[in-house]
């Protein structure tokens, strides 16, 4: 006899508690086995597969292609027969964080949500998904209360100024969803969501911003949201300060012809300087620290794990290059190459955008100078690199035009003082103007 079991989207790591459904795997009548991948999940960090924890017939798909889902909710439906054994149920759920991601799909939402070609014979997952996770939700006017399980989205009612549980929710067993509340939202704004729920509730406050005919309310969400988190919090947290200095780099655009001329391979401004800045922390390690407050420590970090800040296509990000204190100025750059390439679709797995000790910032593509840049927390430090331009410099008391670059840094005041900064960045704008010399020492 089949029994029915839900598959729960488990914890995701690093205090994710949600996704965004990217594509199906799977459609209703399947026949799966344990561990199959079932369904690709977008979280504020990565694509992820996630595989199902039961063999049988998929019953249902509790959400569709674009749909946010969060850890405790139902994923899928499977008619299992005879039931699933424990050890397959807790080996499944214990490696789903840990799924391998699959290669990034060309469109906003998968393969087939891009507008791929789909065979006729096939189920149309998106439809059945649809159907079961798309009505409107209502107010209740009984005086009862919905289930809300996550308390992002409870937050985000609370910012529209109305309750989520006074929703008639669309999940299952009427549990009021993410997509609940922004539906309300964007059918009314603030306003509506108030007077729909009859009075405020106790402790709500409404939105500040009052909002005008054409205006738009964008939900702040997935990774947007969590950039904004860890940016406040930094912020908030950190006595952070700011030094610059211009810098003549004319030299080492020299070497990086040399080099691509004597190598016959490609190399970037980014890898020398991230072969200097790997050299400067190992002359000046505090720079290579996190600060544990909870201990009263500073943990000052064995392993260099530089972070390259990156525009993706899915937002800012920070990829790290793991053992980066341990490697050649070649490894570097074909590291440093490889992060370049996965930034355009921003599908890093989730090891790569741990972990990070330090990070290299050159916003100079941006056209920008100079920047006073938020720090990586829980890194204590970040080294900016502005664009280079052709200036008046002096040189042996003649006025000559170099090309010159901006270098900012900034640092958390709780590490260190200004010295060592200070005596970092000089190193680096000595590599930066005579690069041969330290190149030719490692």
């Amino acid at each position: 006899m089949a029994t029915s079991k839900d598959f729960i989207l488990p914890d995701l790591g690093e205090g994710l508690t949600e996704a965004e459904i990217v594509n199906w795997l799977v459609a209703v009548g399947d026949t799966v086995v344990v561990d199959q991948p079932i369904i690709e999940v977008e979280s504020a960090k990565s694509v992820v597969e996630l595989p199902c924890p039961f063999a049988g017939i998929v019953e249902k798909l509790h959400a569709a292609v674009g749909d946010t889902i969060h850890s405790g909710q139902p994923v899928v439906t499977v008619a299992v027969e005879g039931g699933a054994s424990e050890p397959e149920v807790s080996r499944a759920s214990s490696d789903t964080a840990a799924r391998s991601r699959r290669p990034a799909p060309s469109g906003r939402f998968g393969r087939r949500g891009a507008g791929a070609e789909k065979n006729p014979a096939e189920p149309d997952v998106r439809g059945v998904a649809a159907t079961a996770a798309s009505p409107s939700p209502r107010r209740l006017d009984d005086g009862t209360v919905s289930p809300v399980v996550s308390p992002l989205v409870r937050k985000l009612a609370h910012e529209h100024g109305f309750a989520a549980n006074t929703l008639q929710g669309t999940g299952t067993g009427g549990l009021v969803l993410r997509a609940d509340v922004e539906r309300v939202i964007a059918e009314g704004g603030p306003a509506a969501g108030s007077a729909a729920a009859g009075s405020p509730t106790p402790g709500a406050a409404p939105s500040s911003i009052a909002s005008a005919e054409g205006d738009i309310r964008i939900p702040i969400t997935g990774l947007r949201k969590i950039v904004a988190e860890r940016m406040t919090a930094s912020r908030r947290d950190v006595p952070e300060a700011t030094i610059w200095l211009d810098v003549d780099a004319t030299e080492l655009l020299a070497a990086k012809e040399q080099l691509q001329k004597s190598t016959g391979d490609r190399w970037s401004l980014n890898a020398l300087l991230a072969r200097f800045v790997v050299a400067g922390l190992k002359q000046w390690p505090i720079l290579n620290s996190s600060v544990d407050m909870a201990a009263g420590e500073i943990v000052q970090h064995s392993a260099i794990n530089l972070g390259i800040a990156a525009q993706t296509a899915r937002g800012l990000m920070v990829p790290v290059i793991h053992g980066a204190g341990e490697m050649t100025t070649e490894g570097l750059r074909d590291a440093l190459t490889a992060l370049v390439e996965t930034a355009k679709t921003g599908n890093f797995a989730n090891d790569q955008l741990r972990g990070g000790t330090f990070t290299l910032n050159n916003y100079g593509g941006f056209g920008m100078d100079g920047s006073a840049p938020i720090i990586n927390q829980p890194e204590v430090a970040m080294l900016g690199v502005g664009r280079i331009l052709d200036r008046a410099w002096v040189v042996d008391g003649e006025i000559v035009v170099r090309k010159i670059m901006v270098l900012s840094m900034v640092f958390d005041h709780r590490v260190c003082d200004g010295d060592v900064p200070s005596e970092f960045m000089a190193f680096i704008t000595r590599c930066i103007q005579n690069p041969i010399a330290l190149l030719g020492g490692l």
